[in-house]
Order: C-alpha cells, then sequence, then structure tokens
C-alpha cells in the first residue's frame, strides 16, 4: 500500500500564487506558504499538495514547465522550496510537489533543442512528424512554426508540445516504439527530476495527465502503466517513503496496474463523485446528493464507487476531493450547513481526502475574466481569505496589482471571522480532522460497508471498521433502527442526531457517528 504516513494522511492543495503573498507583489509566494504552515497544521491537514510552482511563462498557469529543476522566480528559489520542506517536516507534514510528465512548456531548452533543423540528442525528446504537410493523424499539432521540417504534437494547449514516451502501435516511420532509445531517453529525464527534488526533501508527487504518456495505448493504458511500474520501482528501491499520487481516476489501472498509491476520484461529468456535488449540468435541476432536498440518491454514487473501490483496495487508495484548482468551488451551489455533511462524509469515507485551500471557509466561485490559461477555471483560483484587513490577509499590495480579484461581497468568508465562530465551517472542519485522526477506522485504509442505502425514510448508513455513521441531507427527520447499534455510543454528531434504546434519530441536515 506504499509509505505509511498516507494511512493518516488529510492533504490541503495549496495554488501557491493565490495562498500567500510574502513581498507585497500581489502573488502568492513560497514564503507565504511557509508563514502559514501553522495555520495548516492547525487545520488537521498533514500533508500539502503544491501546485506547480516551478520556472514557467504561465501560458497554463506553470502546467506548462520551463525547467523542472528551478523555482519560478515570482514563487523564490530553489532554497526557499527546499525551507518549506523542511519547516513542513519539523511540523509533521509532508510536502507532494505537481509532476508534470506528458509535456513541456515550448519554450524548454530541450524543445528548442528539438525544434532545430540538425539532429542531437534532444531530437526525439518530443513526437515529430518527419514533414510539416502531413499533419498527426487526426491529433492535435503544430507546424511551421521551427526551423525544423515536421509538425510537433500538442498534449494540451498550443504551448505544451508532448514529450514522446513512444507509441504502442508506431505504423509510421516518424513513430518511435515504446523501447525506442529516444522513448527511453524521455522516461529517464522525468527519473531525473524526481529524484532531484526528492533528494531536497520532497515527499512524492502528484502526477498531472498520468495517463497521456504513451501514444495510442487506450484501453487498458498498458504501455503508460509499464512505464509508471518502472518509476514505482526506482521509488521503491530508492525513496521507500514517497508517494506518488496520479490524476487518472481510474483506480483499476492507475493503483493495480500502474503502482500508484493513490488515484484522484475526479469531477467528470455524471461518475460517482460528481453525483455528490456537482450534479447541475443534467436535465430538470441539481440533484446533488449533499444539496438539501435535491432528490438525489447516495446509491448513484455507490454504483459507481463500490466497484471500484472492491477492485483496488488492496492496492492503493481512492482519494474524495473538496474541489481543485480544476473544478467549481463547491459553495458554488452548497450552503454552509450542507457543506458541513459534505466534507464530513468525504472525511470518513476510505482512501486519502484532500482539501482544497479554502473550501474550508466555504470560499466562493467567482465570475472573473481568464487568467494564465485558467478560462472557467479562474474562479474557483481567487486568492485566500484570511481576514477583514486590506487584500483579506493575502497581500499588501493594491487592489489592480493581485494575482486574481478578491470575493468583494460584503459577507465573503474569511479564517479570522471563522475561527472566532466555533459553528463556522472551518471550525466543523478542525473537529473531522481531529476525529479522523484520533481513530484509525476513520482512516484511508479502515473496511468500509454500506448497512442502509434505502433512504426513503432512514438515513445513509454505513461502516468504517468497527464504527458506524450516518448521514441524512434532506430537511426531514429520518431513523434507524436496527441490533448492530447495540452498545453504540454517539461519538460525533453534526446537527442534533441522537441515539437510544437502539434507535438512531437523524434531524433533517444532521450525521453521526457512532462507536
Amino acid at each position: 500500500m506504499g509509505p505509511k504516513w498516507l494511512k493518516d494522511a488529510v492533504f490541503y492543495e495549496i495554488y501557491p500564487q493565490s495562498f500567500q503573498d510574502s513581498n507585497g507583489d500581489g502573488i502568492g509566494d513560497l514564503q507565504g506558504i511557509i508563514r502559514r504552515l501553522d495555520y495548516v497544521a492547525e487545520l488537521g491537514c498533514n500533508a500539502l499538495w503544491v501546485n506547480p510552482c516551478f520556472d514557467s511563462p504561465f501560458m497554463d498557469a506553470g502546467y506548462d514547465v520551463r525547467d523542472y529543476k528551478l523555482v519560478a522566480p515570482r514563487y523564490g528559489t530553489n532554497d526557499d522550496l527546499v525551507r518549506l520542506f523542511d519547516e513542513a517536516h519539523a511540523r509533521g507534514i509532508h510536502v507532494l510537489l505537481d509532476l508534470v510528465p506528458g509535456h513541456t512548456s515550448d519554450q524548454h531548452p530541450w524543445f528548442k533543442e528539438s525544434a532545430k533543423a540538425d539532429p542531437n540528442e534532444y531530437s526525439g525528446r518530443y513526437i515529430w512528424t518527419d514533414d510539416a504537410f502531413w499533419g498527426m493523424e487526426g491529433r492535435p499539432y503544430i507546424a511551421g512554426m521551427t526551423e525544423r521540417a515536421g509538425a510537433y504534437m500538442l498534449n494540451f494547449f498550443a504551448s505544451q508540445p508532448a514529450l514522446n514516451y513512444g507509441w504502442l502501435d508506431p505504423h509510421k516511420p516518424w513513430m518511435s516504439a515504446i523501447d525506442a532509445p529516444e522513448a527511453l531517453a524521455t522516461r529517464e529525464a522525468i527519473k531525473d527530476v524526481m529524484r532531484f527534488w526528492l533528494d531536497l526533501g520532497c515527499d512524492g508527487f502528484r502526477v498531472d495527465m498520468a495517463d497521456s504518456l504513451v501514444k495510442n495505448d487506450d484501453g487498458c493504458k498498458s504501455a503508460t502503466c509499464a512505464i509508471w511500474r518502472d518509476i514505482r520501482t526506482m521509488m521503491d528501491a530508492d525513496y521507500p517513503d514517497a508517494a506518488l499520487v496520479s490524476e487518472w481516476s481510474n483506480p483499476a489501472q492507475a493503483l493495480c496496474q500502474a503502482g500508484f498509491h493513490a488515484d484522484f476520484y475526479l469531477d467528470h461529468h455524471f461518475n460517482g463523485y460528481n453525483t455528490l456535488l456537482r450534479d447541475y449540468e443534467t436535465e430538470g435541476g441539481d440533484h446533488s446528493y449533499f444539496l438539501k432536498d435535491s432528490g438525489g440518491s447516495i446509491r448513484r454514487f455507490l454504483a459507481d464507487y463500490l466497484p471500484k473501490y472492491e477492485q483496488s483496495r488492496e492496492y492503493g487508495y481512492i482519494s474524495l476531493i473538496t474541489c481543485n484548482h480544476d473544478t467549481p468551488r463547491p459553495a458554488r451551489t452548497l450552503s454552509a450547513a450542507e457543506l458541513k455533511l459534505a466534507y464530513a462524509f468525504i472525511l470518513t469515507m476510505p482512501g486519502v481526502p484532500f482539501i482544497y485551500y479554502g473550501d474550508e471557509i466555504g470560499m466562493r466561485y467567482l465570475d472573473v475574466r481568464t487568467k494564465e490559461g485558467g478560462y472557467q477555471r479562474t474562479g474557483s483560483r481567487t486568492p485566500m481569505q484570511w481576514s477583514r484587513d486590506e487584500g483579506m490577509g493575502f497581500s499588501t499590495a493594491p487592489a489592480q496589482q493581485l494575482y486574481l480579484p478578491l470575493d468583494a461581497s460584503d459577507d465573503a468568508p474569511c479564517v479570522e471571522d471563522q475561527l472566532r465562530d466555533a459553528d463556522s465551517l472551518l471550525s466543523e472542519i478542525r473537529r473531522l480532522t481531529a476525529l479522523r485522526h484520533a481513530h484509525e477506522d476513520l482512516q484511508a485504509d479502515a473496511p468500509f460497508s454500506v448497512i442502509n442505502d434505502d433512504e426513503d425514510a432512514a438515513p445513509f448508513v454505513y461502516r468504517r471498521g468497527k464504527m458506524i455513521l450516518a448521514v441524512n441531507p434532506s430537511s426531514r427527520e429520518k431513523r434507524f433502527e436496527d441490533g448492530l447499534l447495540a452498545g453504540k455510543r454517539l461519538a460525533y454528531r453534526i446537527g442534533e442526531a441522537s441515539l437510544a434504546d437502539g434507535c438512531l434519530k437523524m434531524p433533517g441536515q444532521s450525521f453521526a457517528v457512532l462507536a
């Protein structure tokens, strides 16, 4: 199952440009993250995922890397990142960096060399055809922009040429086999990047678009999985305490075949996770399960989740997220009361949970202009709201200089207010993370099973180890009676749940943990 520390890990995702500005330039930085590490620890998060902080032209917010081994100057220096590792470790916090292995910026030195007409050691580092007029067999490409006579494949935006890990079926002269020298060289180059940061104190990587390496490797992704198994072998031998978390959302592949320790359950339309918080793109209205009286059913989540959980639970962890930098914040449609129940569920399920910065105070999804390739994602990337001070404690820079606008509402949530309120969303999150840390039965690898999913008159009831949990997101009271409740006590609740004479009463909008 990988590093032992993952068992009790609760991650906090930090978008570095929006978290804390320490030098007044309007952009968050590494020194700002260091300054807020005590807050992260007190929140109950003992692990960080830091979005890309490497040198970049920032056409895609840092997911277009120009130098994998250099911190972007706007965030600080390599020494600052090493200090972040050290300061985090001193507080019992592990740190994952964001690895982007499928593509680089078109300003990366590797690509500049690859684009030259004369052959060199980097000519095969990216995917090129032999002629500028051949296209790329229906795949995105650019031609006519370099002195090299060929078209090069894109992995995503126009500024992101695809690195060459080979083709599963190389049926054209310009397609590399997966064991060709140039494809193997790309793999070794990424391993070298990983070793560089692991040797400096990094605790592992969240891997961007982890399934995108080998081309025409569709279906089971066998060739891409083989690359990750090779990388996992290297990590197990040299860095056994380091973790690999994939952006894949297919645990049967990512965990069972590729060897990742955890795999994100992403917000793909109509999958199980999507039905919990963001089921508002279907006909007939929003049927998100945690939206009060929406008519949503937990069975839609379970139908997708349970087969994935059963298939992969011996190999690694499925990671439920409150949100991430690509996903609309849940407060877009859910109230604080609804969010408390949703986060209680996420933080008591199997696997390794992730809290996106600001979700713990209910930061809103804002309608703001795109920044650095964010487009509709930009509204979830606005600055952290710490206080009622100018700049909401994020920065002392003038408003027009901030990386993105702040929430201008009079009731914009902030940390300072919620720390003073025992009933706030932030206070609830802190209690929930403490509960998870206190009970092994609520941690990543404790068994999970469904006790009741018929929610007509009873709440959704599930088991973690020897503990029984129940949630009722509706507005009407529900009850559950069963011999399983004998000898149990109410260990935690949200709302006015009560247990007496073997009957669990769950008023509307309530959550309960029985030990």
